[in-house]
């Protein structure tokens, strides 16, 4: 079965995980309360964990042993000075696990190493003019070796892979032959990475991982339920609802790109063909411009000018629509929207999208907030990244349908 059509595709491959109600399946859950209290709060005293996990004070001080012991959580400087006894605050250790992120692209592929308390480490990009499986298998075959020098390999988790799901669709707006493409429908890229490495993996929608990423560490942090977009190459999306990112039955939820609507004279496009930077990267080759340069500099666009500002006019746009049609199945209170280009294409992006959104006939809609995330372009790699750490040690994250 091609890796698209999996079920369940967070689940890592290669790891093996304690589960039921047996008394090691207990103790494992109970740590993983801990862990993910850590991860949460950043330090927490042995009576503070007692308090916020439930577990009693005996409980805890054997699993904060068992935790030192496998290196993943160290203590911190004694607090004196308050009423009662010192308390010595506990934390993650940030040596204590990596692990790795792939981010497949259709113009560009990353790879990024994170802690245990999900700083990025180290990163490496590659970019082409399309990706085939044996550019995208050379880079990692290069690369993961450089990327993970210096590190215990037993402290690798695995490698968590962001990738558009059906890569092979749409590639022919970007130029790629249809020839090499179809090489995508039969080739399991988390297989593959698999046998290369001899890591665990988990395959994960790109979009979805960026939304991973912005709902851990971005914006998303303080909304239970949004839509989420991002926008790369090709334009994509997630959703949170009861402060889950929810990846669907079968990995696909927030295919936002997919939506139906109008393109130029009015003919039906779907929302890829009216809100994506390949859109940017033609109207630049039109004007003789390094259309490729888009993928070199993520720190100023406006040299891109007027073709920027015309693309950023017509984006927002297509998404108000799409926003709309969104939060009229489910009534998202949130939008959050971030992409692959820097803050201020950002920032005017999001202002406009607001303006237009009130000059809409938004009749038995309830009109959403529209906010800018905050990750960045770095979002599909981290959110990757962060999947076999939060799958091995911590609790209820991501949530399947």
């Amino acid at each position: 079965m091609v890796s698209d059509e999996r079920k369940y595709p967070v689940a890592l491959r290669g790891l093996r995980q304690p589960v039921g109600a047996s008394q090691r399946g207990a103790r494992r859950h109970n740590e993983r309360l801990v862990l993910s209290q850590l991860h949460q709060h950043r330090s927490l005293s042995k009576a503070e964990l007692a308090r916020s996990t439930g577990l009693s004070a005996q409980a805890i001080s054997m699993i904060i042993r068992g935790l030192e012991a496998d290196g993943l959580i160290a203590r911190g400087e004694i607090t004196r000075g308050r009423i009662g006894q010192p308390s010595t605050p506990m934390a993650l250790d940030p040596d204590g696990a990596y692990s790795v992120g792939l981010r497949v692209g259709r113009r560009s592929s990353d790879l990024v190493l994170m802690d245990f308390v999900g700083m990025v480490r180290e990163r490496i990009k590659v970019t082409y003019p399309y990706p085939t499986p044996e550019r995208v298998m050379a880079f990692v075959g290069q690369k993961l070796p450089l990327l993970c020098d210096g590190v215990e390999r037993e402290r690798v988790e695995g490698v968590g892979i962001g990738a558009p799901f059906q890569l092979y669709n749409w590639l022919d707006r970007l130029g790629a032959p249809a020839s090499e493409m179809s090489a995508w429908r039969d080739f399991d890229l988390a297989d593959a990475v698999q046998v290369q490495t001899g890591f665990a993996t988990a395959l994960v929608n790109d979009a979805t991982c960026a939304c991973i990423a912005e709902h851990s560490i971005g914006a998303g942090r303080a909304c239970d339920d949004y839509a989420y977009f991002f926008i790369g190459s090709f334009i994509g999306g997630g959703v949170v609802m009861n402060a889950a990112v929810q990846t669907g039955p079968q990995g696909n939820a927030g295919a936002f790109g997919s939506l139906a609507g109008n393109g130029p004279g009015g003919s039906a496009e779907q929302l890829i063909g009216n809100a994506s930077i390949y859109l940017l990267e033609e109207a630049l080759e039109k004007a003789g411009h390094d259309a490729q340069s888009i993928w070199r500099n993520d720190d100023d666009w406006s040299s891109f000018e007027p073709h920027l500002s015309a693309w950023v006019s017509s984006t927002a746009a297509a998404m108000v629509h799409a926003c709309l049609n969104i939060c009229a199945v489910f009534d998202f209170p949130t939008i959050v929207v971030d992409g692959a280009f820097p803050d201020h294409v950002r920032r005017a992006l999001v202002g406009q999208m607001n303006d237009a959104i009130g000059q809409q006939r938004t009749d038995g809609i309830l009109v959403p907030q529209i906010i800018a995330g905050k990750v960045g372009a770095d979002a599909r790699a981290i959110g990757a990244a962060m999947l076999p750490i939060h799958t091995r040690y911590f609790l209820d994250w991501p949530r399947g349908a």
